[in-house]
């Protein structure tokens, strides 16, 4: 008996799309289509040892489903795949084994690419790319040589290519202005200035050095002060770095969110990162207290009134950022990064000691614990004061760990009357707390004789000079026009966004495709020239030891001199750049080169660029909501910028796939003990003595340990949580008991997957048992696609039953070879027969449109319910139906329409199209009733008059048994709706 075997059909069908080379895409159609191109795109994966878990296949499975229904609408379809594949982890694993990372990484690669096909994925395999490939990673060198020879001018008006006009644009290097004071000093003045306008620049900073990964962390790749690869130990470190500024174009990612199709929550996690704020730049004097403080002051306000606010402050002057302009008269403190360049000039020696010890201290801190609003308010007084500029009085200057170098100026005004964190900072140092606002209806002329905690709130200004009395917004408003005016301040838009670190510390990522100038004793002269692009690419040295160096020079600082060191043609000795870029890099730009992948003259044709971009849909988790979308619309301006690109944006439209959890786990409750029992894992399972029910549990943390506790809340004792089989529990209403105890109620909650836990599914394993169909056709069956889900088994083989279901509809399972059920016969399909295939073929089109793949499943199966029932099967419903199902299920689909009489491939066959003339009833069922109760259903048609619909309801015999011997006294008919006859009698 022919069963359904999806161990034969899914590799016969997955063979033959390989060899006919069903998928691969040629950038120009073979057949012309007027329906257009559509780019369907799944988030790059990392090739990791592990190979895939269930969670991946979810967002790859929809933009197949997607693919593969545009193919069938006529649309020329590009759903590629390929590898980020540099990374951390394969060269760990070459330290550790001495294995080269290339080797692992092609390994891991085969894994994958394995693992995706047997899944039966559309995707262009011939528009395979991965980043470690140098005909990739030229590319990638080649767009980071665009964003060093690009300086950001913020004023530059321009119109783009549809008419849309853009404030701010990147400009190539050469048209930098250059000072007529900087062109004088000559070329190597001129030279380092463009460097200190590069979109790509070299600093300084205080950065995550892990000794152990021998490289340098980003914020988010450090968790409590370890590494979140491997945990290892994290301290901070003044390390040379290659930065980008982002922050030129921080404007502009954060506006043009606005028009593109993405997930509102993805939206607002990118304005949150981005940070923008409206406020005032004001400059703070740093009085000399050796000479006259008050003629200091009066000389620079005069001396500013005449030349404006500079673009840069003098060497004695502090310049904040502050959101709240309005609270300057309230300003009792200033405080300077630990790292801020001025405090090795303004402290005192008095306060030198001090000050060094705090730095020290400090540097070991990430900028997460530096700035958690829980800890201690720490810092040190550098024996300096500044002026404020407002009323002249004068400030004392701090430094606290809770401000950094890397966000706005490095330094704050502090207010503690209006700011928790600088009221705890005054609180805990004795420092003064003047209120500057005060509650509408509550303004006085002075404050309060002690402020129980800060006023954060908008209000009217109080001991604020001749501003006493303004409300928050005007006063904001004028005092930054008043500064603007004297030149001591100006208004201004901040971000929290920060310039990229662009640095990492290790072998297995893309070299840097720079050369550093060398002076006399073969010292690094800051000067830097780009590789030339017919150098390119800038492979990784052929090295046998991977290992940290111990310090922080990377390890490509061991290779052969042969690549490290080159003469220039002026003579010149360059030196080679040793860091390496991160893994963000190529990962920033892949959907373009999937456009054009073989292209060995440019990154991208232009006119294929206008060919198949924007994406027309992103699919991808929720964790690349920030940092990697934000960086790759970063590289997409700066490309669009200097004319590489003509769209604006790289994602037009962004769907994040929910997480899949693990099968769900049922947690008890026992006693931790009974008398005669030390402890609850004495008792028996099936014992109902010792449970409580998770309805009366109280879930508390102890104080000492931080661990969570549970309590009997009715008793006060204490119990603890039990795992339980999932044998001994049972579903009563909407929850879990013990089955041998149904009071006892149980908790179910499904964890995140994890090694640790026990609960990761491997899609391997479930292809083994279920097939691919199956598991394609379950993940998109769990819930919405953006939702949250547990995986459940039972779930897999519910849908394989349903699939078995449609091969025995269709196929004849008694006969000892494949063939068609006898009941699928070439005939006319009846109006209901039409009337179900058509309002199928809608709600399923609609559903996939939507991509509610789990409701046109769920339609499917209303289908499939209907037709199996019937005992003459139209070919035609069965035909239409397979492609329906072929974008859910491919090889069952290719399989029966194969059986049922077609030669090649449904892949490309016209999408079935819906009628909505033969969407409506003909005839309908309506409610009768007598006196409000009903008595019965009848038919009528559906376009039937009241009186059709009174006649129709009184022959209906059980109506007519309760209309006899009564006075109808009324009737009421509703067209469509039902039929009521009042009586009496």
């Amino acid at each position: 008996m022919p069963r359904y075997d999806a161990h034969r059909i899914e590799p016969k069908w997955q063979s033959y799309w390989d060899e006919h080379g069903t998928f691969i895409t040629p950038n120009q159609p073979e057949h012309q289509t007027s329906a257009g191109t559509y780019y369907a795109l799944d988030m790059f994966p990392y090739p990791s040892g592990e190979g895939l878990h269930v969670g991946h296949p979810e967002g790859y499975t929809a933009t197949d489903i997607v693919s593969r229904y545009k193919r069938m609408r006529g649309f020329h379809v590009l759903h590629p795949m390929g590898w980020d594949a540099f990374g951390l982890p394969a060269e760990q694993y070459a330290i550790k084994t001495g294995v080269h990372p290339r080797e692992t990484t092609q390994k891991n690669i085969a894994t994958f690419t394995g693992q995706l096909k047997r899944l039966g994925f559309s995707y262009d395999w011939s528009r395979e790319i991965a980043t470690t490939d140098p005909d990739y990673f030229r590319w990638t060198q080649w767009i980071f040589l665009q964003l060093y020879d690009t300086w950001y001018d913020q004023t530059f008006v321009w119109t783009d290519a549809s008419g849309r006009e853009i404030v701010g644009k990147g400009r190539p290097i050469a048209e930098l202005p250059i000072p007529d004071s900087v062109s004088g000093e000559g070329e190597e003045a001129v030279r380092r200035y463009q460097d200190e306008h590069r979109l790509a620049y070299q600093s300084h900073a205080p950065v995550n050095w892990c000794p152990e990964l021998g490289t340098v962390l980003a914020n988010e790749e450090v968790n409590d002060g370890k590494s979140k690869e491997g945990g290892f130990p994290v301290e901070r470190l003044p390390l040379r770095q290659w930065n980008l500024r982002i922050t030129a174009y921080a404007e502009r990612l954060h506006t043009e969110l606005e028009d593109l199709d993405w997930p509102e929550s993805i939206k607002l996690l990118q304005r949150n990162w981005i940070g923008r704020s409206t406020g005032a730049e004001v400059d703070f004097l740093i009085a000399d207290r050796t000479a006259g403080v008050e003629g200091q002051f009066e000389e620079w306000k005069s001396r500013r009134a005449d030349v404006g606010y500079p673009e840069r402050p003098e060497a004695n002057v502090i310049r904040v950022y502050t959101t709240r302009p309005d609270t300057l008269f309230g300003a009792t403190y200033m405080v300077l990064a630990p790292e801020h360049p001025l405090v090795d000039e303004i402290v005192t020696d008095e306060q030198r000691a001090a000050v060094e010890e705090y730095r020290r201290r400090t540097a070991s801190k990430s900028d997460l614990d530096r700035t958690d609003l829980a800890k201690e308010k720490t810092g040190v007084f550098t024996g300096a004061y500044a002026t404020n500029p407002v009323n002249g009085a004068a400030i004392p200057i701090w430094i606290a760990d809770y401000v950094l170098i890397s966000y706005g100026t490095g330094a704050i005004m502090a207010v503690p009357a209006h700011d928790e964190r600088d009221f705890e900072f005054a609180k805990t140092f004795d420092l003064p707390i003047i209120q500057v606002v005060a509650a509408d209806g509550e303004a006085a002329k002075s404050q309060p004789a002690e402020m129980p905690k800060a006023f954060t709130e908008t209000g009217v200004a109080i001991n604020s000079g001749d501003y006493t009395g303004m409300p928050t917004g005007e006063f904001k408003q004028r005092v930054s026009d008043d500064l603007e005016q004297r030149g001591l301040g100006k208004k201004a838009i901040n971000y929290k966004l920060r310039d990229w670190l662009f640095s990492r510390q290790r072998y297995w990522g893309e070299p840097f495709p720079l050369w550093h100038e060398l002076d006399e004793e073969g010292n690094e002269t800051g000067l830097v020239r780009p590789v030339e692009d017919t150098d390119l690419p800038v492979e990784p040295p052929e090295m046998e030891d991977f290992k940290p160096t111990g310090t922080a020079d990377p390890p490509l600082s061991r290779a052969p001199e042969s690549w490290l060191y080159t003469t220039a043609d002026d003579g010149t000795r360059l030196k080679r750049e040793t860091n390496s870029m991160p893994q963000w890099a190529g990962s920033c730009w892949y959907y373009l080169r999937y456009c054009d992948n073989k292209n060995g003259e440019r990154f991208l044709d232009p006119e294929l660029e206008n060919y198949w971009l924007p994406v027309d849909l992103y699919i991808g988790g929720a964790e690349h909501a920030v940092l990697h979308l934000l960086y790759s619309r970063f590289w997409h301006k700066v490309l669009f910028d200097r004319g590489h690109l003509s769209t604006p944006e790289p994602f037009a439209k962004l769907v994040n796939q929910g997480m899949i959890l693990g099968e769900p786990e049922m947690t008890g409750y026992r006693l931790a003990s009974l008398p005669g029992q030390e402890q609850a894992a004495d008792f028996k399972a099936a014992d109902p003595a010792g449970w409580v029910s998770a309805k009366d549990i109280e879930k508390l943390k102890d104080p000492k340990s931080g661990q969570e506790v549970f309590t009997d809340r009715n008793t006060g004792r204490t119990v603890i949580a039990v795992q339980v089989p999932d044998d001994m529990v049972e579903k009563q209403g909407d929850h879990f008991v013990l089955q041998n105890s149904p009071k006892i109620a149980v908790d179910s909650r499904s964890f995140k997957m994890s090694k640790s836990r026990g609960n990761v599914i491997n899609p391997d394993d479930v292809i083994e048992q279920y097939g691919a169909d199956s598991l394609r056709l379950y993940e998109m069956f769990m819930g919405p696609l953006e939702a949250t889900k547990p995986w459940q088994m039972t779930g897999v083989e519910g849908v394989y039953r349903f699939l078995a279901r449609v091969w025995r509809t269709i196929t004849d399972e008694e006969a000892d070879e494949i063939r068609i059920h006898p009941a699928i016969k070439d005939v006319e399909l009846n109006e209901e027969q039409d009337r179900l295939l058509h309002k199928t073929i809608k709600a399923v089109t609609e559903d996939v449109e939507k991509l509610s793949f789990n409701t046109a499943i769920s339609r499917m199966m209303e289908f499939v319910n209907a037709f199996s029932a019937m005992k003459t099967r139209p070919r035609l419903m069965a035909e239409k139906f397979t492609l329906l199902l072929s974008p859910f299920a491919p090889h069952l689909a290719e399989e029966v329409w194969q059986l049922l009489g077609h030669e090649t491939s449904l892949a490309y066959e016209p999408w079935p199209e819906f009628d909505e003339s033969k969407l409506v009833e003909s005839t309908i069922e309506i409610p009768v009733q007598v006196n409000g109760k009903l008595r019965a259903k009848i038919k009528v048609a559906a376009d039937a008059d009241p009186a059709a619909m009174e006649a129709a309801a009184k022959a209906d015999p059980n109506v007519a048994s309760h209309l006899e011997g009564k006075q109808v006294i009324k009737t009421i008919a509703i067209p469509g709706r039902m039929v009521n006859f009042v009586v009496k009698g």
